[in-house]
């Protein structure tokens, strides 16, 4: 909010943590053979890097938070997308109602937050047109970003089925070689830097140490994500992929209350109605009712003498 073009430094500080700890811990200082031939990973960090610094800079083209996490709920609907034209899957009539749902739910809101943006922009008349045209292009950038993000996915579960999970490894390379690709970046990363030094001062609490509030925010920012991205990648190769979509889907449910509450971002009745639609949508994709049928059938038996 304070720095709303800052997306380039927190990526490469997320990408920089993980890229050391990985090199340490799971490379062992170069050492360490991949199991999986490293053109593979270049191809799958060209698209990883691509979909992190797209959907980095859209919310620098007048995308707010709560749209952002709800557009990227459709990762869904890329999926199927792809996998019908790659893979050439087919879909049961249950998955098709799903994701109609998720795709009502996101037009629904995107609808909405676009006349919102018609609406505050109208205040300024030279700006409005402008303000409305760089949402649009944040539109494109998402729409994008998904679509290269299911790419990667389905990509990278052909590598799994080829050559085995390796949670760990995957996660170090994705995040390790794209790092020469930040100097494509650096004049940004060094401006806001340099503005993070010029913030407030904070002290830490516990340690007692003072530093400019934006670096301990990029701090936090660093740690959470790399506690997040870890069990993401290790959920693919431990868990089902119901389980793994649950867990997802509840975390970017939480998300989205959190940023509207705290943060007090506008939400009307009509984004509520559409957020709705995007996860009882993702709920049915999931067949999580199947899952649940059973065990509530159990739970309301009664109990033998």
């Amino acid at each position: 909010r304070q720095f709303p073009g800052c997306g380039n430094i927190v990526t490469f500080s997320q990408f920089l943590f993980i890229a050391l700890e990985g090199f340490i811990f799971e490379a062992d200082f170069g050492r360490k053979r991949p199991a999986i031939p490293i053109r593979n990973y270049f191809i799958m960090v060209a698209m990883f890097f691509t979909v992190s610094v797209v959907n980095n800079y859209a919310l620098n083209l007048n995308i707010a938070m709560p749209l952002h996490m709800i557009f990227r709920s459709g990762s869904l609907i890329a999926s199927m997308a792809l996998g019908i034209i790659i893979l050439k899957k087919r879909y049961s009539v249950s998955k098709y109602t799903s994701i109609a749902l998720v795709s009502l739910g996101i037009f629904t809101c995107t609808f909405m937050s676009a006349k919102q943006v018609a609406s505050d922009s109208s205040l300024n008349q030279e700006d409005g047109p402008q303000a409305f045209l760089w949402w649009l292009l944040g539109i494109a950038a998402l729409t994008f970003a998904l679509l290269m993000s299911a790419r990667m996915g389905i990509f990278q579960e052909t590598l799994y089925q080829k050559f085995g999970k390796h949670s760990k490894e995957a996660l170090f390379y994705n995040h390790a070689l794209p790092l020469p690709g930040f100097l494509l970046l650096a004049p940004n990363i060094y401006q806001h830097a340099v503005l993070f030094n010029q913030s407030e001062l904070f002290q830490v609490p516990l340690i007692g140490l003072t530093l400019p509030i934006m670096w301990f925010y990029l701090l936090m920012n660093v740690i959470t994500q790399y506690v997040c991205i870890r069990g993401v990648f290790i959920l693919t190769t431990e868990c089902t992929s119901l389980t793994v979509t649950l867990v997802v889907t509840l975390r970017k449910f939480v998300s989205l209350i959190f940023s509207i509450l705290y943060f007090q971002n506008p939400f009307t009745g009509w984004h509520w109605l559409g957020t709705a639609f995007v996860f009882v949508g993702t709920l049915m994709y999931t067949e999580v009712w199947n899952s649940l049928g059973p065990f509530l059938a159990r739970s309301r038996r009664p109990k033998e003498e």
